[in-house]
């Protein structure tokens, strides 16, 4: 329940100081869990990221002040976090589809973005497998890149589309993609697309070797068409297994997924068989 509770104070935290120039960082803080994992559980359990949800409660609330207080459009921009009357129509426009000055003289609907709750229900009864397995530090090879977790979303899947399309599987066979965040702070995280590491293929152009550290994992097996089996896992990890884990907590900021040779399956990564695995690197508590 710890980690739910984390969720559900943050987002309290960020309702009391909705006007206010809230970081990822601080908010994190507040609730004693690395961005890293803060971000991502996040994300996880409501559906989206966390500057996303910042951004639509404050336009949602600028939309209710534009309709219903004389006060003037420019101090609603600035009170919501906007520096410019451009840059806030611009955003108010895409949010409620409609400009401010229409909602102001035209009477104009404007949309609502309500405040999430944590709710506990009672839900899950499942088994979900998984196994804690220690390995000593091992080196992959691989293409690396950095990205916001406020755009990964999308971008990771066009980075592995990238991979895929220029044929560079033949290459790297995309064993492994890796999210790593050291500091587990920050707004951006280091991904690579990558396969065990061999002699042979170091120095190639554009890929890098890394090393994982030795850390105890709890790995979660993954059966399914991907990427739908390992989203959904990922999802059970944050929203069941780390609130319901007594003996376990996330030890670092790294997050693996191992994709096994799709070739060795009828419809490949769409097969109802295909095998994948999550590894969450944790310590006892």
């Amino acid at each position: 329940m710890e980690w739910i509770e984390s969720i559900r104070k943050a987002i309290c935290y960020i309702e009391e100081n909705i006007t206010e120039d809230l970081s990822i960082e601080e908010i994190a803080d507040r609730v004693n869990i690395s961005p890293f994992y803060f971000q991502k559980g996040f994300g996880m359990l409501c559906g989206y990221s966390l500057s996303e949800y910042i951004k639509n409660r404050r336009l949602a609330l600028a939309g209710s002040d534009v309709l219903s207080t004389d006060e003037k459009i420019i101090d609603i921009a600035i009170k919501y976090g906007y520096d410019s009357p451009d840059s806030f129509t611009k955003a108010f426009t895409r949010f409620h589809g409609v400009t401010p000055s229409a909602v102001r003289k035209k009477g104009a609907m404007v949309k609502s973005f309500v405040a999430l709750r944590i709710k506990f229900s009672l839900e899950g009864g499942y088994i979900m497998d998984y196994k804690i397995v220690e390995k000593d530090e091992f080196k992959v090879i691989g293409v690396s890149k950095k990205f916001k977790y406020d755009s990964a979303f999308m971008e990771v899947p066009s980075f592995w589309n990238d991979h895929i399309s220029q044929g560079n599987l033949k290459d790297i066979c995309g064993m492994y993609g890796i999210n790593i965040d050291e500091e587990m702070g920050g707004n951006e995280f280091e991904y690579i697309i990558a396969e065990d590491y061999s002699k042979e293929k170091e120095g190639m152009e554009g890929y890098i070797v890394k090393t994982i550290p030795k850390f105890t994992w709890a790995i979660f097996p993954c059966y399914g068409p991907s990427p739908t089996s390992i989203q959904e896992i990922n999802k059970k990890i944050f929203s069941e297994w780390l609130p319901n884990e007594k003996e376990y907590s996330i030890a670092a900021g790294y997050n693996i997924e191992m994709y096994t040779d799709p070739s060795q399956y009828k419809k490949g990564t769409l097969d109802e068989n295909y095998y994948s695995e999550v590894w969450i690197p944790v310590k006892k508590n």
